[in-house]
């Protein structure tokens, strides 16, 4: 018996290792060996010709340096465009996920579904459905046009603002949903509380509810920003070769140019900065709870 015991024990200190050991590879295989190759790609140097290039491998850290002195206004110009998408869809996102949480009754279900039903669409489709929507012969530019919020000649599409606006529109929905989840958590009796306590509708706000929905707030912010500053779609689509992003550059640099070194060592900047930007936006926030 006292052997079975021992087996038994044995088993039980084991099986939390064999269930996570799957996970384990899968990021061993997919995330630890791409990245190591991609370190390892970023300092090599390359030859040969466009069709068939040569990597030689010799801690060639210039390729960093090279690459942000070149590249270095495309990398601003991503962290401003994603900063103000993260910003915008945050405005936008948080009085709907209120009203979800809060207001919609028995209909939250369907207005969540309708907020859900136009991101079953294809990215790509999303956003040339926008370029024909802000087209310079569309009827936003007219009806702009029309009440003179547009100069004659004037046109949205391939300024700064269209890709914002794309960026704002593929990517709020992972700022709705967990803002939803975070505010739907709130006891109502809290600001029921606040109301008896004679506090007006703005303190309430800014002291009950906003600090309970910080960790939506948190996880909102960083599942809108991070895929937004790499993105190359809307800027290819919507933007011009002024408002190009350090996602079309290192699209560019690997599929076209083949120049793998100078694209690898621009993945990992832009991997350092989005790591740093969440750590420090973490820690000014102060909330481990991420919904």
């Amino acid at each position: 018996m006292a052997g079975v015991a021992s087996s038994s024990r044995q088993r039980s200190k084991i099986a939390p290792y064999l269930m996570v050991l799957p996970a384990l590879v899968y990021l061993g295989i997919f995330f630890v060996v791409p990245f190591f190759t991609l370190a390892r790609t970023s300092l090599s140097s390359s030859g040969g010709s466009v069709y068939m290039p040569e990597l030689t491998f010799g801690w060639n850290f210039a390729n960093y340096s090279d690459a942000f002195s070149l590249y270095r206004d495309q990398i601003l110009r991503s962290l401003g465009y994603a900063f103000v998408a993260t910003i915008l869809c945050l405005l936008l996102a948080f009085p709907l996920a209120y009203v979800i949480a809060f207001k919609a009754g028995r209909y939250k279900n369907l207005i969540l579904g309708l907020v859900i039903l136009p991101f079953f669409v294809t990215f790509l489709i999303r956003t040339i459905a926008w370029k024909t929507i802000l087209a310079d012969e569309g009827w936003v530019v007219q009806a702009l046009g029309t009440i003179g919020m547009l100069p004659d000649e004037g046109r949205l599409l391939s300024t700064s603002w269209a890709v914002i606006g794309g960026l704002t529109y593929n990517w709020i929905i992972f700022m709705i949903l967990p803002l939803y989840v975070s505010l739907e958590k709130i006891d109502p009796r809290l600001i029921e509380a606040s109301k008896d306590l004679y506090s007006s509708n703005v303190r309430s706000f800014t002291k009950v509810i906003l600090p309970l929905s910080m960790p939506g707030v948190l996880a909102g912010s960083l599942l809108t920003f991070i895929p937004a500053i790499g993105d190359f779609i809307n800027a290819d689509y919507l933007g011009s070769t002024q408002t190009t992003m350090i996602g079309n550059v290192i699209q560019k640099q690997f599929l076209v140019v083949k120049d793998y070194p100078a694209a690898a060592a621009l993945s990992l900047m832009l991997m350092l900065i989005i790591l740093n930007g969440v750590l420090l936006y973490t820690r000014a926030l102060g909330t481990e709870d991420l919904v």
